[in-house]
């Protein structure tokens, strides 16, 4: 008996291309229900906006006109997706295939780090208004994170949010209205901090590398200012030994693919500089070349000890079998050297910094500076120069006591 009073469906159908409609049994009745599928959560699930009545032509009548409202753009397409779930479909539906893979990768860590199982990403996706965003990334700044950091949070959610609207989820953007919050904290190292070694603590360094399988590479980091992924990139081509001259043509960028299972795979690429001023040849000491010479006699014996199990790939700073070097590891690696030396950490682009404070030291133009570099823009040149050279600027003006005799 009971069996029969459990409710039974029929199969669903279709009502003039108006959704798909079902009937139940309720209560000895025959019950109609009706859905639409308006969007699909982070796991690809269907998300419905169902509806329901004793008589079918209700249903029928209710999904047309929410059909209609939700053409002409007076209701939202959705009324229980939340942020987190329209964010996971915009970029794995939506942007998966026009971003770049380094902008993927961008927005993907945004969605991981501010958006997934956040107090804003929980909300549903139409309540959304700016108080709610507001409050979140006031929240972010008391709990350290920099103004930099959110205004990029901002950036990103923006252009998702505008494409919601054009979806017809919603039907205003709220992040245009938000006011960015003042830094709260002093962080240690601020992304855009300029950090470099001072002339004693680069000797400190440099003396505590003896036999370090990364020596010549953080050698020719501070003997050159090579950005991180121009020297992953180098290749034996690129070095001339007899002239002490780099070529710097090309760069490595690691990036990390995710799936929408969340799954992750590591992948290089290589690709051109960051900027056409970034090509460019440029000397080195010649006490640098002496260090990479040595570097590749010791890489001689590895591929002589590997033999078919080395990759020739001709690259300057490799693994022992020839392999490009995961850069995470090399930071890391590059942090355990600094704490050795019983140095302060600083970030590994504070070496490219230090290279530009030695040049503006010993007085080497910043037109000079700014093509050794490979900066397209001289502003950037400049604002390394203001920000590491007060003690030298202080020495200069201090040249002027003999006009005051």
């Amino acid at each position: 008996m009971a069996e029969d009073n459990k409710k039974k469906k029929k199969p669903r159908s279709k009502a003039n291309g108006e959704g798909t409609i079902w009937q139940e049994k309720r209560n000895g009745k025959t019950y109609y229900r009706g859905a639409y599928v308006i969007g699909y959560d982070a796991d690809g699930k269907p998300l419905r906006k169902l509806f329901s009545s004793y008589k079918k032509q209700d249903v029928i009548d209710k999904m047309a006109d929410y059909k209609s409202q939700m053409n002409n753009g007076l209701i939202p397409t959705s009324d229980k997706m939340t942020l987190e779930q329209w964010f996971h479909t915009w970029l794995f539906e939506f942007r998966i295939n026009n971003l770049k893979d380094t902008s993927f990768e961008r927005y993907e860590g945004v969605y991981r780090n501010y958006i997934k199982g956040t107090s804003l990403g929980k909300k549903k996706l139409i309540e959304i208004r700016t108080a709610d965003i507001q409050a979140y990334y006031n929240m972010l700044s008391e709990q350290g994170k920099s103004t930099n950091v959110i205004k990029t949070l901002n950036k990103h959610l923006k252009t998702c949010m505008n494409d919601a609207i054009k979806q017809g989820y919603i039907m205003r953007n709220y992040c245009s209205l938000v006011t960015m919050p003042k830094n709260t904290t002093n962080e240690l190292e601020d992304d855009n901090e300029i950090t470099f070694f001072t002339p004693e603590e680069q000797q400190q360094f440099l003396d505590s590398l003896d036999k370090h399988r990364n020596k010549a590479l953080f050698v020719l980091a501070l003997g050159s200012g090579l950005r991180l992924g121009e020297l992953m990139g180098l290749k034996w081509e690129d070095i001339d030994l007899k002239n002490n001259t780099v070529s710097v043509t090309r760069a490595i960028s690691q990036l990390s693919k995710v799936a929408k299972d969340g799954s992750r795979t590591w992948s290089i690429l290589e690709h051109p500089p960051k900027t056409k001023s970034s090509i460019r040849t440029i000397p080195i000491p010649s006490n640098v070349s002496k260090e990479l010479k040595r570097h590749k006699k010791q890489q001689d014996k590895e591929i002589l000890k590997h033999g078919d199990l080395y990759q020739k790939n001709g690259l300057v700073f490799c693994t022992e079998l020839g392999n490009y070097i995961d850069t995470r590891n090399l930071t890391r690696s590059y942090a355990r050297a600094l704490s050795r030396a019983d140095i302060q950490h600083k970030k590994f682009h504070s070496m490219r910094h230090t290279y530009a404070t030695r040049l503006f030291e010993a007085d080497v133009p910043i037109k000079t500076v700014q093509k050794l570099m490979g900066h397209s823009d001289i502003t950037t040149t400049m604002n390394i120069y203001t920000h590491v050279m007060p003690e030298k600027m202080t020495e200069d003006v201090q040249k002027l006591n003999r006009l005051f005799k």
